[in-house]
């Protein structure tokens, strides 16, 4: 049975918070990288954000912030010229402001850990599109700096193709956010920041869309 990640004291303190309630105790947090290429094993991770979500008093998902390290390869990393020329990044360009994996993953999962327990919620569940590749190079990179404590659950996500496909029939970043009525800039798309928030307000977009169909909170018979 996997552990939870934080004690049941900790998450009584804010059990109230309507957040804890929504997701079966579990902060959506959205996610995006920028990498050297596909294998989170062995490619460079060059960019990661988080952007933050909060409930407001009617029940509503919001955008909180959005937090982006730019990050220098680790040592033997691969990075695929193909992968720079897509997201037109220069791994070693001074004023990307780029600082060591290790230093971004524990800046990262604090912020996260902090968010998590302002929540009431026991743990993190990462949200992106398609959300495996962002939770591999989150996971590989923080088995890489032998960080233990990751707030992320260990296999779980919520993958915004697959709701974005289910919501407005499509399944591209750009033309579902157009479908939502969010604005999309394809010039600063393939920026981690940029898509990460983007990804955010789609999401949002989606479960206050079902909230208003009715399907949340859910009716439950005899009750």
């Amino acid at each position: 049975m996997q552990r939870e990640w934080l004690t049941e004291a900790e998450t009584d303190r804010d059990s109230d918070a309507p957040m804890a309630e929504r997701f079966r105790g579990y902060l959506p947090v959205v996610v995006d990288v920028e990498t050297g290429g596909f294998d989170s094993r062995s490619d460079a991770l060059l960019e990661i954000a988080a952007t933050l979500l909060t409930m407001n008093g009617a029940g509503y998902l919001e955008c909180e912030r959005t937090i982006c390290h730019a990050v220098l390869p680790f040592e033997g990393a691969n990075i695929e010229q193909a992968s720079l020329d897509f997201t037109g990044i220069d791994p070693y360009a001074l004023e990307r402001g780029a600082i060591a994996e290790n230093e971004a993953m524990h800046a990262l999962f604090g912020d996260i850990r902090r968010a998590v327990r302002e929540a009431g919620c026991k743990r993190a569940i990462l949200v992106g599109h398609n959300a495996f590749f962002d939770h591999g190079f989150v996971f590989a990179a923080a088995e890489r700096q032998k960080i233990k404590r990751n707030p992320f659950h260990p296999f779980s996500t919520f993958d915004t193709v697959t709701l974005a496909g289910m919501a407005y029939g499509q399944t591209v970043l750009a033309k579902a956010c157009e479908m939502a009525g969010i604005a999309f800039n394809t010039r600063k798309a393939h920026s981690a920041s940029y898509d990460c928030s983007k990804t955010a307000e789609l999401f949002c977009a989606v479960v206050n869309r079902w909230k208003d169909t009715g399907g949340w909170p859910p009716v439950i018979e005899g009750s």
